[in-house]
């Protein structure tokens, strides 16, 4: 079989069997991470363009990660009850006039409260974008799905690093106004081409009630069902601090390169390095993952993320061997990714993937809140070793939580609940099971 041959299969079977809403989707997540340069040089905009210190661009960042969490449970809750699409809708309108804005603000307090808003904007979409997915994908598909997704955000996100450094090199405000003008497009391919798809709940009603035989009510589940699930607060847990890890990429390591006299435009080629690697890799690492066991899968990448970052402690001042570390960590990225997406869907309540998606990035809004304002204060206090170092020691420590998951799991062909749910596969086999999905959820998660 010649090369383009295998090419075109391999093609075929990564893109193949996906409804037309999830490529609607996929399109307009990619015209919005095309222009998506903000959040990535904010960092470097705030030090070398207006001249603020690290810790004050760590702050800054932080408040960015304060909205995103506050967006993340938020957003999760409106998707369950107001519906995926307007929450989509209003979160990326919010996050178009809010971007804008901080383009033009000057003050130090307003830059922070602009940057607080701008997080609480662009989170809020994550989980309406995930719940879509997990809605309109068959489970034996949506691993395959979410790495598709996250493929368009880092095509978007490998061109606008590249890009925007040239950009940046002849004024910022450029920067903020493509962004917010590429939010604002997605914004309009979800109002044109993207349905509602929020299943349809029938409310609850008392076990008497109804004639015997009778179809049961949809059981009701808060945030506090969420909460409570201990199997998957867990791996939102060790997901924090694999993403506090991962934070530094967008933060720290654009202050620690320009603190080692590498320039804008050489940061954007660089750190660009990672959505390229993901856009070449993705699609046949994650065909060699499928079927491989699920622990071994979360363990490698763990200390792939968090080696990759503790490399970055013996750069110097060479761009090179930040490229080199960056590699290193994109690839226990692309290996996380859609592992962990495709083990939350699995977990989540068909009526409740809002919540639960909204738990999970709550991890990530987090750990932007908190892994920024911690590298930059110990960037500035104790020196670049000490940030990489930590780093080194919390992908080894989410790696050594991932095995304890595993060897925790309930035993695969455990009975299904009294009500009548199947058991998923993430529940029954814990987090050793292979990376395919089943609909279903315990009758605790319910």
């Amino acid at each position: 079989m010649s090369a383009a041959v295998r090419l075109r299969s391999t093609v075929s079977e990564a893109v193949g069997g996906l409804p037309r809403q999830f490529w609607w989707l996929w399109t307009s997540t990619l015209v919005n991470r095309l222009g998506g340069f903000v959040v990535t040089f904010l960092a470097l905009y705030l030090t070398g363009d207006r001249g603020f210190s690290p810790a004050y661009a760590g702050l800054v960042a932080s408040l960015f990660g304060l909205g995103s969490a506050i967006a993340a449970v938020g957003g999760g809750v409106l998707a369950d009850r107001w519906g995926r699409r307007p929450t989509l809708l209003a979160a990326q309108l919010g996050t178009a006039a809010s971007t804008a804005v901080l383009g033009f603000c000057q003050d130090r307090a307003a830059i922070a409260v602009t940057a607080f808003l701008v997080g609480l904007a662009s989170n809020a979409s994550r989980p309406a974008v995930s719940a879509i997915i997990a809605d309109v994908v068959p489970a034996e598909h949506r691993v395959r799905a979410y790495a598709l997704n996250y493929w368009a955000i880092n095509i978007g996100f490998g061109v606008s690093a590249a890009v925007a450094g040239l950009i940046a090199a002849h004024g910022y405000l450029a920067l903020f106004l493509i962004d917010a003008a590429s939010t604002l497009a997605c914004a309009v391919v979800v109002f044109v081409r993207v349905p509602e798809s929020r299943p349809e709940s029938r409310p609850a009603r008392p076990v008497a009630a109804g004639p015997a035989g009778a179809d049961p009510a949809e059981p009701r589940v808060g945030l506090g069902t969420v909460f409570r699930d201990g199997r998957f607060m867990a791996l939102v847990a060790v997901n924090l601090l694999l993403a506090v890890v991962a934070q530094q990429g967008s933060t720290t390591l654009a202050v620690d390169m320009g603190l080692a006299g590498i320039s804008a435009a050489r940061y954007g080629l660089v750190v660009g390095l990672n959505g390229l690697l993901i856009v070449v890799l993705q699609l046949p690492l994650t065909r060699v993952m499928e079927g491989r066991n699920r622990t071994g899968l979360l363990v490698a990448s763990a200390l792939l993320t968090g080696w990759g970052f503790g490399l970055t402690a013996l750069a110097g001042g060479s761009a090179g061997f930040y490229a080199v570390t960056v590699a290193v960590w994109t690839i226990g990225e692309i290996m996380a990714a859609p592992t962990m997406m495709g083990l939350v869907a699995e977990l989540s309540p068909a009526r409740a993937r809002g919540r639960y998606q909204g738990v999970y990035s709550l991890s990530w809004s987090l750990a932007s809140f908190v892994g920024p304002a911690a590298g930059g204060y110990l960037l500035e206090h104790a020196g670049g070793r000490a940030v990489w170092g930590a780093c080194a020691v919390f992908g080894t420590v989410a790696a050594g939580a991932f095995l304890l998951l595993g060897r925790r799991s309930v035993p695969a062909g455990a009975p299904a609940p009294a009500d009548g749910a199947a058991v998923p596969e993430a529940v029954a086999e814990g987090v050793t099971g292979p990376a395919a999905s089943v609909p279903a959820a315990t009758a605790a998660n319910a």
